[in-house]
């Protein structure tokens, strides 16, 4: 029998169980808890961050679309931009002024997507480039987090001082911030403080696993990830590589020295260790794309998390670590394609 010509279809012909739209909206679902632990926990601030931070992405993505003569709805509609600055927001300090939001949310945008074409074709995570920047740029402003357990501001007074800079009468700015648990035991063991007395000094430093709070933070982020893995959103290597990594080597230093290395849990519990392992060391653009360099790149981003944190110059280095593996990412891909059934390689 013969078939009508417009009814012949090249394959596959099931429709692909993933699209952009959908990844992007499961990913930003996933956010959700840890999101809401870190409102609970510093305050308003986080979204004020968030309403600047993803209004600034998007109206970037729009503005480039637009120089870029490309459609701007069917683009917006794919929830990256959204996602971009919902991760950018969730790094950034609760008492972070408006422009540095700004700043971080278009540069991110503008220069580490738009810049390189796109979606796509982007070699660095875009989050990551634009928090890094914010961080080497403007250092002080990177370190006004809110204190865990303090009185937060009021819903308008966090927006009052994110857009002016102004605080209710008779509330100092040095009684709203303070360093966070990694910054606090980087400055004191660089000062030749032991780890009991530091958290001695530090009674509310510390929680269970990790640092008090940052601990639930990160529990919930590693709940929405383990999600994203059952629903097959992202792959289970780069998180578990990064996880058990970060865990082996922490506990190889720690183990000889306990009183001078961070135990494996704080290092896994305290800044943002699981918010990197499972939605930003995971993005489907700048990460390895083959299984072995999957469990290679994570590996790597755990190693630069450990050696930045007790060497480097920063406390937290979960930005750092992701774009100098975005960086190795072509090569490791390289390496470590798997052969077709009946290849023969030649070369490398």
């Amino acid at each position: 029998m013969n078939l009508p010509e417009q009814s012949l279809h090249s394959s596959p012909h099931l429709p692909p169980r993933n699209s952009v739209r959908r990844m992007m909206l499961l990913v930003i679902l996933a956010l959700i808890p840890g999101l809401l632990a870190q409102i609970h926990f510093f305050g308003w601030g986080v979204v004020v961050n968030l309403v600047l931070a993803v209004g600034t992405a998007v109206a970037c993505e729009a503005l480039m679309l637009r120089l870029r003569d490309r459609a701007i709805l069917p683009f917006l509609g794919d929830f990256s931009a959204v996602l971009t600055g919902m991760l950018l927001a969730l790094a950034l300090p609760t008492l972070s002024p408006w422009w540095l939001i700004v700043v971080g949310a278009a540069f991110a945008l503008i220069v580490a997507k738009h810049l390189y074409g796109g979606l796509g074709y982007n070699p660095f995570n875009p989050a990551m480039v634009g928090y890094a920047m914010l961080l080497v740029a403007f250092p002080r402003e990177m370190t006004a987090w809110t204190p865990i357990g303090a009185d937060h501001l009021g819903f308008l007074d966090q927006w009052r001082y994110t857009l002016t800079g102004a605080l209710p009468a008779g509330l100092e700015y040095d009684a709203l911030t303070a360093a966070t648990p990694l910054d606090t035991v980087k400055t004191s063991l660089g000062m030749d403080l032991t780890l009991p007395e530091i958290f001695a000094k530090h009674a509310d430093l510390v929680g269970p696993l990790g640092g008090h709070g940052w601990e639930w933070v990160n529990l919930l982020f590693a709940a929405g990830g383990i999600a994203l893995v059952f629903l097959k959103v992202i792959s289970w290597r780069i998180p578990a590589a990064v996880i058990l990594t970060l865990f082996l080597i922490s506990t190889l230093f720690a183990l000889p020295d306990p009183d001078l290395r961070p135990s494996p849990w704080f290092h896994l519990f305290t800044g943002a260790t699981m918010l990197g392992a499972f939605f930003i060391a995971t993005d489907p653009v700048t990460a390895s794309t083959t299984p072995r360099g999957q469990l290679i790149y994570g590996a790597g981003i755990a190693i630069f998390i450990y050696v930045i944190r007790t060497w480097g110059g920063y406390p937290d280095a979960v930005a750092f670590a992701v774009l100098l593996m975005n960086l190795a990412t072509p090569t490791i891909d390289y390496y470590t394609t798997p052969r077709a059934f009946g290849e023969e390689r030649h070369g490398p």
